[in-house]
């Protein structure tokens, strides 16, 4: 059974390294993608500092539909190409903003939300959806996050069997 820690480690990067641990611990008995991705949403939530969400949002139709989280209530369905969680869907590439209230069409589901991460989930060159990451902290997210949230996300994808959604 897997038992979440609270080791204290020193750093940024060390964070992200004991996250990978977590996420390869968490996935190791259980194969399936939306119970791994429930279960990755709880640990990012409750192992990164300065969080307000933490989820999905799965590729369907043609748009984005709300998956597992941990937070406030979200949106449901987001067009790609819109917000930041469309546009990192639609460029297939993680995409960082430093402060929401400047980003052109963004998308506020939390009035408490400032900054933003959006890492998209890409299996072969199907894309199944994107891990987005909520701070109430401006200029909360980096490349040290975006490096280690890719990373994660491809624990994630490869240690879950592919959806069929």
């Amino acid at each position: 059974m897997f038992q979440l820690t609270s080791t204290p480690v020193e750093g940024q990067s060390a964070l992200y390294e004991h996250l990978l641990e977590q996420t390869r611990a968490l996935l190791a008995e259980e194969r399936d993608f939306i119970a791994n991705c429930a279960n990755l949403s709880s640990l990012i939530f409750h192992t990164l500092p300065d969080l307000n969400w933490a989820g999905f949002y799965f590729h369907r139709g043609g748009e984005l539909v709300l998956g597992p989280f941990q937070g406030k209530p979200a949106c449901v369905r987001i067009a790609l190409g819109r917000g930041v969680c469309g546009r990192a869907a639609a460029e297939r590439r993680t995409v960082i903003v430093s402060d929401v209230q400047a980003f052109p069409g963004h998308i506020a589901c939390d009035s408490a939300s400032n900054a933003e991460i959006v890492v998209p989930l890409i299996a072969g060159d199907r894309l199944l959806g994107v891990l987005d990451l909520d701070s109430p902290r401006r200029g909360r997210f980096d490349d040290t996050d975006r490096i280690g949230l890719e990373a994660v996300v491809k624990e994630l994808i490869g240690g879950s069997d592919e959806p069929r959604f």
